[in-house]
């Protein structure tokens, strides 16, 4: 898994692809994703959007809420994106070891015999 350093980095790098007109929000979503895991962000966007099905909330809140939610979702994203990349990574070392193997086995062998 990714730490939550490498997590931040993922959620920094998403959130600088996101279009957003208010700088301010954007330096408080760094540090929101700085201070949130994948399971504390992925368990307060449960919360939100079970406030956002239940209903009662004023127009403003409910944006306010989706907001949040937009904001978690890509905390998510970035976290996963993280562990995607890095397994990745493993499994096209673990490929490339493969063939390396085969290679060798295939240079040690004088045909079928």
């Amino acid at each position: 898994m990714t730490t939550e350093a490498e997590g931040a980095a993922a959620a920094a790098a998403a959130e600088d692809g996101a279009s957003g007109d208010d700088a301010s929000a954007s330096q408080a979503e760094l540090a929101t994703a700085d201070a949130l895991s994948y399971e504390q962000a992925r368990a307060e966007l449960v919360e939100v959007v079970q406030r956002l099905e239940s209903g009662g909330s004023t127009l403003e809140e409910s944006l306010a809420l989706w907001e949040r939610g937009e904001e978690l979702a890509g905390i998510c994203r970035a976290w996963l994106d993280g562990a995607r990349a890095r397994l990745d990574a493993v499994l096209e070392e673990e490929e490339g070891e493969g063939a390396e193997e085969v290679e060798e086995d295939d240079a040690g062998s004088s045909g079928p015999g």
